[in-house]
């Protein structure tokens, strides 16, 4: 029994460590001399060139704070508006409600690719491109939440609607007082992948906007492969400042992320 717990703790430090590895490898990829980057001994010095080159040199900062910018927006507008449609869709009775959520369902089939002509044809007619409303706008827009959201409310227990409709509360009170403060840790989680599905996004930002002013970090770091294709130290440099506010919004939110999965199935 000893054995089989202390094979299976070894073998998740090795998943750990096979996880880590790449990241430990870009860290210290990034502040190797140019001359040692692909060299497989342990450089001989460390040195911050590279990542002052792209804070100075390159517009950089403007494409972090695109970046960040942009996922702060839609994470927030798709918390409010994915909470409101998942709180009618699971408590609210009206007819078409099953033909609405089904409808909602079946856009995850849709990638992005299979839409984005169209969606950039109907972007460019309401004049967004090259806009930060073109870049936020068709980020809100997405069933997961809504579904995930939904499966939650439906496991609030309805004796708590009933008490605060009894005080007089009505579907609006009782979403933003009772249903919403209740699902903190569910908005917590979709907090966390929204921002990141939105800071690692490339296809769309690419499509919708031509504008470096506009360029997030996603596009900015494809622009400098092209651009530095000889000078890979500084594409590496980059992608190094780029992975922080991924992996400390992940260790931020980790907590809330497991706790929601936990009582997703919960009744």
């Amino acid at each position: 029994m000893r054995s089989g717990i202390r094979a299976r703790a070894v073998a998740g430090h090795l998943v750990a460590l096979l996880t880590v590895a790449p990241l430990l490898w870009l860290l210290l990829a990034a502040f190797r001399p140019e001359d040692e980057l692909f060299s497989a001994s342990w450089p001989s010095s460390l040195t911050l060139a590279n990542v002052g080159y792209v804070l100075t040199e390159v517009p950089f900062l403007r494409y972090l704070a695109n970046s960040a910018f942009v996922s702060a927006t839609v994470t927030a507008a798709a918390l409010l508006l994915h909470s409101m449609a998942a709180y009618a869709l699971a408590r609210l009775h009206f007819r078409g409600r099953g033909v609405a959520f089904a409808a909602v369902i079946a856009t995850l089939l849709i990638s992005l690719p299979v839409i984005l002509v169209p969606l950039f044809l109907v972007v460019r007619t309401l004049g967004l491109v090259d806009t930060y409303a073109g870049l936020i706008v068709p980020g809100v827009f997405n069933a997961f939440g809504i579904f995930l959201l939904r499966q939650f409310y439906l496991g609030v227990p309805r004796e708590l609607e009933d008490a605060a409709q009894l005080d007089g509360c009505g579907h609006w009170r009782t979403y933003w007082h009772v249903v919403l403060p209740l699902s903190r840790p569910m908005l917590s989680a979709l907090a966390v992948l929204f921002f990141l599905a939105n800071w690692n996004s490339f296809l769309w930002p690419l499509a919708v906007a031509q504008d470096e002013s506009l360029r997030v970090v996603q596009v900015g770091i494809a622009s400098l492969q092209g651009q530095y294709a000889t000078k890979q130290h500084y594409v590496i440099a980059a992608a190094l400042l780029a992975a922080i506010p991924t992996v400390l919004v992940f260790l931020l939110g980790q907590r809330k992320l497991i706790d929601s999965l936990k009582t997703t199935g919960l009744k």
